[in-house]
């Protein structure tokens, strides 16, 4: 090995990897370093060593680069939420277009350039939920913030700068009351405790905020008080539940919900829709690039009144709304029933008739569709979890052959691996990412591809 753990080396950051991380090679071989960027030259300690590769520490950075920047969050190194906070943002933009068309020359025969990255206007504060876990402080005092990096200790945060900021102002009130009227704090380890988590979701364009406290137990003392506080400190808190979670998982919420005030949803506008968004079901975490993404998406397939699509993964049905107005029918697929029941509330509220959701798993319900039921799509929306697609879903879409497909990809790594395996039927005409999450190294993908 050319390196030893625990020992300094002087190197030469040579790229930026996938996550963001600056690369560098010692005597050919390779080592990852978080926090630097290309051009650098670095003093780092060796933390890890691998067969093929090792990890490292900067210690200092000899020559900086031309785009870094001092990062603007007391933080940023602790907490992992974000991971270029270091770097321009214009030059974060290039980086996670560098890091798709790295993966798409390694991966795909056809070596399409891939489109420059979709940026957002104005980068900061722009989260709609915000999860904080609850805990204490050595001194025992209660405390929210974020989880530090790969750990469960929680940092306490002044402000985060992608997070809403009425959600922060609203989860720090909440934690004044519970020191305030002594309330117990969960405690991992014990198992013992109340408050677990302050869950916050904000409607960007209505303004309307719901608060959820996700408790190991059925009761809050005072709540009757917690809630007249609330509600005359944040009136735009429309919404507030209790969730129970009392098992011992690292899942936040649990599956029950009971109302303390309102009727258990916000609503949002996206586009020309309206949404009802519940305190356990998905919504794009920035409802304000999700729009640009969907509106891509939409632009790309040119639907015409005579198509069939099939949405799958469609979650409340927000894109599968988005394309509605064009197709003569959607049918949408989900796994999480919730999300099924909000997509048809959100169909009925939008006055939308030419929709059909349907709860299950996307390998069985694309398999009974195409095969038990015969209906073919002519354009196939997919937008997988991270694991990407499943290889029965890949053979029926290949059986299937629709015109068109528009895959929206939150990991471009399976994105490009799924790509590989539809590019002998398929041409793909674009790859474009979408800044969805700025100042991190998460990178949402469109693609859009047209049978051959």
């Amino acid at each position: 090995m050319p390196v030893e753990k625990n020992k300094e080396y002087v190197v030469e950051i040579m790229d930026n990897g996938f996550e963001g991380e600056g690369i560098a090679k010692i005597d050919g071989f390779t080592i990852f370093i978080p926090n630097t960027i290309k051009g650098e030259k670095v003093k780092i300690l060796i933390v890890k060593v691998l067969k093929s590769h090792a990890f490292g520490k900067a210690l200092e950075i000899i020559k900086p680069s031309k785009y870094r920047k001092t990062s603007d969050c007391e933080t940023y190194k602790r907490c992992g939420g974000c991971d270029l906070r270091h770097v321009e943002y214009n030059e974060t933009l290039k980086m996670k277009q560098n890091a798709v068309q790295s993966l798409v020359n390694k991966t795909l025969k056809e070596k399409i350039e891939v489109e420059e990255t979709v940026e957002m206007e104005n980068p900061l504060f722009y989260r709609n939920k915000a999860q904080y876990p609850v805990g204490l402080d050595k001194e025992g005092n209660p405390i929210i913030g974020v989880f530090a990096n790969r750990t469960h200790e929680i940092i306490p945060i002044k402000e985060c700068l992608i997070q809403n900021k009425a959600s922060q102002k609203l989860a720090k009130f909440v934690l004044e009351f519970i020191k305030k009227n002594g309330i117990s704090i969960y405690d991992e380890k014990a198992r013992k405790g109340l408050i677990r988590h302050i869950v916050t979701k904000v409607g960007i364009k209505t303004n309307e905020v719901m608060l959820v406290l996700v408790i190991n137990g059925r009761e809050i003392p005072k709540e009757d008080e917690l809630v007249k506080e609330v509600l005359e400190k944040f009136p735009n808190v429309k919404s507030i539940v209790k969730n129970i979670n009392t098992k011992n998982t690292n899942v936040i919420m649990g599956k029950e919900n009971i109302n303390l005030y309102g009727n258990g949803y916000i609503r949002d506008i996206l586009g020309d829709y309206e949404f009802k968004i519940s305190p356990l079901s998905f919504y794009q975490v920035n409802p304000v690039q999700a729009e640009k993404l969907y509106n891509i998406g939409v632009e790309a397939a040119d639907i015409s009144k005579a198509d069939i699509v099939f949405d799958l993964y469609c979650g409340i049905g927000a894109i599968s709304l988005f394309m509605s107005k064009y197709a003569k029918k959607v049918y949408g697929i989900e796994i999480v029933e919730e999300a099924v029941k909000d997509a048809e509330e959100n169909a009925k509220l939008n006055k939308v008739d030419n929709t059909e959701f349907i709860a299950g798993d996307v390998e069985e319900v694309l398999d009974d569709l195409i095969n038990n039921k015969k209906i073919i799509p002519d354009i196939i929306m997919i937008d997988p979890p991270r694991k990407g697609l499943d290889n029965k879903s890949i053979e029926n879409i290949l059986k299937v052959s629709p015109k068109k497909l528009v895959y929206i990809s939150c990991n471009p790594a399976t994105l490009v691996r799924d790509l590989a395996k539809l590019e002998e039927k398929y041409e793909i005409k674009m790859i474009k990412p979408v800044d969805m999450f700025p100042f991190s190294k998460h990178c949402e993908v469109i693609t859009f591809l047209k049978l051959k």
